[in-house]
């Protein structure tokens, strides 16, 4: 019971650290153009 209690805990942990992590961390939106022809006949009406 101790052991799954010490998993719960550390797995509560890693998340809250990842949800910090992803709130604070500066990661630049990706500048790469995409560009791709769709056919007219692919294009619904």
């Amino acid at each position: 019971m101790r052991v799954l209690f010490w998993i719960v805990l550390a797995l509560v942990v890693l998340l809250i650290t990842g949800v910090v992590y992803l709130m604070t961390a500066d990661v630049p939106a990706p500048t790469h153009h995409v560009e791709q022809v769709i056919p007219n006949d692919r294009l619904g009406r």
